[in-house]
């Protein structure tokens, strides 16, 4: 199985910063696409940043500019900057990654416990 545990949220005020940071463990054969996603109260879920293997990278426009997305493939950990934060941006934030417990198996979402992020205007 694959366990995904994200950190780094907090309180910041409107123009801070904070750095997410989501590490995976267990037994798998590929960690795959990494990605991040957040829920603020009575929405859904939104994809916020995503990242492949090899880099590519997307995002939402609404944090296009003030978000980046990174990963180190050695240590299976996928890391969100926040600049320029926004009290719109006020959300759980959840990474997910896509992993392959074996070679010939499927890839299957894994989701992290989710880490608040509240930005006070």
């Amino acid at each position: 199985q694959v366990q995904l545990v994200d950190s780094g949220g907090g309180l910041v005020q409107a123009g801070g910063s904070l750095r997410l940071s989501c590490a995976a463990s267990g037994r798998f054969f590929s960690i795959n696409d990494m990605g991040w996603y957040r829920q603020a109260p009575g929405k859904q879920r939104e994809l916020v940043a995503g990242i492949t293997t090899g880099g590519s990278t997307n995002y939402v426009d609404s944090v296009k500019g003030r978000f980046t997305i990174s990963r180190d493939n050695t240590k299976n950990t996928v890391y969100l900057q926040m600049n320029s934060l926004k009290p719109e941006d006020t959300a759980v934030y959840y990474c997910h990654a896509e992993a392959k417990l074996y070679s010939w198996s499927s890839r299957n979402w894994y989701w992290g416990q989710g880490t608040q992020v509240s930005v006070s205007s």
